[in-house]
């Protein structure tokens, strides 16, 4: 298994560099990458500010890489509310997973985001 970070799916996901998406087309093909929560987060902080998509467009992007065979990733359920919570709420997406994670595991979160706090809220 091979440990994937956010440039390797940015060019699968843009297709914008042929050299490059040559390698990860031939990678994910051959061999299992994981990709961590921190690097999805990274994709998409750089999917919305530098190459303004839309919420929309970026989830089923991701989506569809993370759907390939030989793409693992953390806790899936996890990460599964945390991209659905992204798309229907006003949060970053690092919040959503802080979200998915009292959710998902009943894991205790701190935080002064009103937004998040007020979400978490909810599920008390």
């Amino acid at each position: 298994m091979v440990l994937i970070d956010a440039n390797v799916i940015l060019r699968s996901l843009l297709n914008d560099n042929a050299e490059m998406m040559a390698k990860v087309g031939h990678l994910i093909s051959k061999t299992k990458v994981f990709v961590r929560y921190e690097v999805l987060a990274e994709v998409i902080y750089v999917l919305e500010k530098v190459y303004k998509m839309e919420k929309k467009d970026i989830l089923a992007n991701i989506n569809v890489f993370l759907n390939h065979k030989n793409v693992t990733t953390e806790n899936a359920p996890v990460l599964q509310l945390a991209l659905k919570t992204y798309g229907e709420k006003n949060l970053d997406f690092v919040d959503c997973i802080l979200y998915a994670f009292k959710a998902i595991l009943g894991v205790n979160v701190f935080t002064f985001d009103k937004k998040l706090d007020n979400l978490i809220k909810e599920i008390l």
